[in-house]
C-alpha cells in the first residue's frame, strides 16, 4: 500500500490531520515529506504500527500520548500518561507570566504542580536570567520534567518534590505561576476525551474543583516577594470565587483574563503588603 493509500483509509477512521500527525511520528518525517513521497510504498513494519497507532486512537487515546509529545509555545515537550496534555489555553498563563517578568534582568520564578514543567520551562526559556524553580508530587511527573529541562533550559530551571509549598522553606519568587487541578470530583467531562486518559489526581481538585486553588492562594503570600505576583489556571465558572480568594489573602490588583473562546482562564494578583517599607528612600 501507497503512504498516500494508508493515509487515505486512515482518515476514514481518525481523520485526516490525526492520521497524518501519526504516520509523520511512524516515519519520523515531516509534512512536506509525507506529500512528496505519497506513491511510495508504506513497508511493513512501518504498516504495522501506524494501524496498531490509529486503532488506539480510535479506541480514544489521545495522541499526545500515542506520539510522546506535544507542542507549547513553540516547543516540543514530552508526555506520557504520566502528566497532563499541555493545551493551548495554557499559553495565555505564559503570557500574562511573561508580561510580568522583567527582560534581561534577574528574578525568581515557582511553578507549582509542574507535570510536564512545559510552563516553567517556557518561562526559563524566554527569560534566560531567571531563575525557576518547578515542583511536583508525582516523581512520574518529575522525570517527565526534568527530560523537558534539559532539554531547553539546563541552566535556569530546577525541579524537586513538593507537595505545593512543603519543601520550598523559606524562599521567596518575583512570580507563582500554577495549572493546577480544578475539576470537581464526579464532573462528567471526566468520563470524556482526553480527560479519560489523563492522571486523575492532576485534574480533579476536591468537590467543588477549587481545593488545590484555595492551598495556593493562602500559601503564596509567605513565598512572594513585595510586588510579587501570582497566576494561575482555573475552570471556566471559577473565576468569582478565585477573585474572592484573592481579595481575602489581601492581593491587590486582581485580575481575571480570557482565553481565545472568551472564557475565563486565569486569574491572579499581586501582593503588595509590606512594599512601601521595604523601597529605598528617595
Amino acid at each position: 500500500m501507497t503512504i498516500a493509500a494508508a493515509l487515505a483509509e486512515a482518515q476514514q477512521v481518525i481523520g485526516r490531520f490525526e492520521a497524518r500527525v501519526l504516520l509523520r511520528h511512524v516515519l519520523r518525517c515531516d509534512e512536506a515529506w509525507l506529500i512528496a513521497h505519497g506513491d511510495d510504498d508504506l513497508t511493513a513494519a512501518p504498516f504495522a504500527v501506524f494501524g496498531a497507532l490509529i486503532a488506539r486512537r480510535a479506541a480514544g487515546e489521545p495522541v499526545a500520548y500515542l506520539t510522546g509529545h506535544r507542542e507549547l509555545y513553540g516547543r516540543e515537550f514530552v508526555v506520557t500518561p504520566a502528566v497532563l496534555i499541555p493545551r493551548p489555553e495554557t499559553e495565555l498563563l505564559v503570557e500574562l507570566a511573561l508580561q510580568r517578568l522583567p527582560v534581561g534582568a534577574p528574578c525568581r520564578v515557582l511553578d507549582l504542580g509542574a507535570g510536564s514543567g512545559c510552563i516553567g520551562v517556557t518561562l526559563a526559556t524566554e527569560r534566560p536570567q531567571a531563575q525557576v524553580t518547578l515542583v511536583d508530587t508525582s516523581e512520574a511527573a518529575l522525570e517527565i520534567a526534568r527530560a523537558n529541562a534539559a532539554r531547553w533550559a539546563p541552566a535556569n530551571a530546577t525541579v524537586l518534590r513538593s507537595d505545593w509549598y512543603t519543601a520550598i522553606a523559606a524562599e521567596h519568587y518575583d512570580l507563582i505561576v500554577s495549572n493546577p487541578p480544578y475539576v470537581a470530583d464526579g464532573d462528567p467531562h471526566l468520563a470524556q476525551g482526553d480527560l479519560r486518559f489523563e492522571p486523575q489526581s492532576a485534574l480533579v481538585g476536591g468537590a467543588d474543583g477549587l481545593d488545590d486553588i484555595r492551598r495556593i492562594v493562602s500559601g503564596a503570600p509567605a513565598h512572594l516577594v513585595p510586588g510579587g505576583w501570582l497566576l494561575f489556571e482555573h475552570g471556566h465558572d471559577q473565576a468569582a470565587a478565585c477573585a474572592q480568594m484573592l481579595a481575602a489573602a489581601g492581593f491587590q490588583d486582581i485580575t481575571t483574563a480570557p482565553d481565545l473562546a472568551g472564557i475565563p482562564r486565569v486569574s491572579g494578583g499581586r501582593w503588595m503588603r509590606g512594599f512601601h517599607a521595604r523601597m529605598p528612600d528617595a
